[in-house]
């Protein structure tokens, strides 16, 4: 579809046909938040787990990044229209499908099925913006876009707490289903189309994609299951031969195929990588928060799934409010001092939720979520930028697409080896607290929550039975407390690295001359593509 020219109006129905498909992509968005307040119901409704409820985010998320690079063929064959219509009213319907889930594996399938439409969403919002916009109204519909975007995250985990409290954990899902059919409806309707191409379906390499889908599956497996099997036995083995395998080939498919699902050969350039390896990390600890948290309020302070959401809201409230000043600062300081500044913001809020104790609650939690909500604008920002600009226009997808997708497989990784850390050192925290109890330590005493005028450092006589399963519970949740102080701690260690590549990145590659070196290289690129067929074609005519 040609965009408009710069004289011709847009018209209304346009405009509501744009809104429209943002209130999709919040919907999408809003899908992960939601569902993070409301884990301890799920968990008890379908008798999920503690240590499985990760799959239940890691699903989607996984999901989502085969999703995102399919989004670039679909375009082209189906229009942005009915791409965003067809995929609109597929996440819904996988929305009732998890709302009518009764055991832990129809959850986790429909969530695949909820992810892989809900990651086509986000990037076909972006498109539409140069699709049905002319440039003077790029920065309106951007702004509007991300708006919708940081909104989400504000209300998610308050109102899935709402909904489930007042209603049920199915509520979050079945929320989705008018606006779902609404929106999706109007998306049809409203939004102006180009032709349809369905020939360039043919453009897509599905080996590369079952490949994808296979490397990243064996990979959460092995992540989630390997610990428990002590990285031995059959299965663990098969997880370990087929993930570098199917790896290897889906990267070999997309580096000899003509359109390749993904072009890696665009890791050449330095600020991409940094970019999108800054990505990765970023989505460690965002979705990895998201996670932890909720974990905590729910399994150690015993909060209901409302009163989760009120405390989490604190770090959606903080990004809201320093999206306006990170936009402002842009323009006033280097973006490498500026991402620099947004990670050791993240990292410190990362450290600083690794010191909660069982009395920790909503006071204790709020500088760590204020430094974690306000340093997430600092880090998309100038990383964003150093990924996207300068790009070709025909470009500007594929890198969408891989930016976006690290960020989520860094979630996928990132909650799978935080969840690894509460499984395999929960009970041995546990042991060491029984042990010190016995000893008479009254560190240990409070850490428990017991009285610590009972302990004065010596060793203490039997204790009965009833006592014993008295103080079990109590000695379970501080050890899931410190196993979750370490997993703050893992995530913030990871960020380490993402600040030493900040510190090694030259200040020129976030400079407008950088990023117009990619638009002269792409092109470079393509001449000498075009000048060596036409050689061939000359030597194969000479023949």
């Amino acid at each position: 579809m040609t965009p408009p020219s710069e004289e011709q109006p847009v018209s209304i129905l346009t405009w509501l046909g744009f809104i429209a498909m943002c209130i999709g992509m919040f919907m999408a968005i809003l899908d992960i938040q939601v569902v993070a307040s409301s884990f301890p119901n799920i968990g008890a409704a379908l008798n999920i787990s503690q240590d499985r409820l990760s799959w239940i985010q890691t699903s989607y998320l996984m999901a989502e990044i085969v999703g995102i690079p399919l989004t670039g063929f679909m375009t082209r064959a189906l229009t942005v229209r009915w791409l965003f219509a067809g995929a609109t009213f597929a996440f819904t319907l996988a929305s009732i499908g998890c709302a009518m889930s009764t055991n832990f594996a129809e959850l986790v399938a429909f969530r695949t099925v909820q992810g892989f439409f809900g990651g086509a969403l986000i990037p076909a919002v972006f498109t539409a913006i140069f699709e049905l916009f002319p440039r003077r109204l790029h920065t309106l519909a951007t702004v509007i876009a991300g708006t919708f975007a940081m909104i989400a995250p504000t209300v998610g985990p308050a109102f899935g707490g709402f909904l489930t409290q007042t209603y049920s954990w199915h509520a979050i899902f079945l929320v989705n289903v008018i606006p779902g059919a609404l929106f999706g409806g109007m998306v049809a309707v409203l939004v102006p189309s180009g032709r349809a191409n369905l020939r360039a379906l043919t453009d897509i390499d599905f080996l590369t994609v079952l490949l994808a889908a296979v490397f990243l599956a064996s990979l959460e497996l092995l992540l989630k299951e390997a610990p428990h099997r002590h990285w031995t036995g059959p299965f663990v083995n098969t997880l370990l031969i087929v993930c570098p395998v199917s790896f290897a080939l889906a990267v070999h498919q997309c580096l000899t195929r003509r359109r390749p699902f993904l072009e890696l050969r665009r890791y050449k350039d330095r600020g991409f990588s940094a970019a999108c390896f800054l990505s990765f990390i970023l989505g460690i600890g965002l979705f990895g928060s998201v996670y932890l948290l909720p974990l905590f309020l729910g399994f150690v302070r015993k909060h209901t799934a409302l009163e989760i959401g009120e405390i989490m809201i604190v770090a959606g409230l903080a990004q809201l409010v320093s999206a306006p000043v990170a936009a402002l600062l842009e323009c006033r300081i280097s973006g490498r001092a500026m991402a620099a500044l947004g990670y050791t913001m993240f990292a410190a809020g990362l450290v600083a939720d690794g010191f909660c104790t069982i009395h920790t609650d909503f006071a204790g939690l709020v500088v760590p979520q204020i430094l974690r909500g306000a340093g997430i604008m600092f880090c998309i920002i100038p990383s964003t930028r150093l990924a996207m600009e300068g790009w070709p226009q025909w470009d500007r997808s594929d890198a969408s697409a891989q930016f976006n997708l690290l960020r989520n497989l860094g979630g996928a990784i990132g909650i799978a080896l935080v969840d690894t850390i509460l499984q395999q050192r929960t009970a041995g925290h546990a042991s060491r607290l029984i042990e010190r109890l016995q000893a008479g330590d009254a560190d240990a005493a409070a850490a428990v929550g017991l009285p610590t005028a009972m302990f004065h450092g010596h060793a203490m006589g039997p204790i009965g039975e009833t006592l014993k399963h008295m103080i079990a519970p109590m000695v379970q949740r501080a050890a899931f407390a410190q196993s979750l102080n370490e997993g703050w701690f893992l995530m913030a260690a990871l960020f380490v690295p993402a600040l030493i590549a900040l510190a090694l990145l030259p200040r020129r590659d976030f400079s407008t001359e950088a990023y117009s070196a990619r638009n002269r290289q792409d092109r470079q690129e393509c001449s000498g593509v075009t000048l060596g067929g036409l050689k061939g074609n000359q030597n194969a005519t000479s023949r």
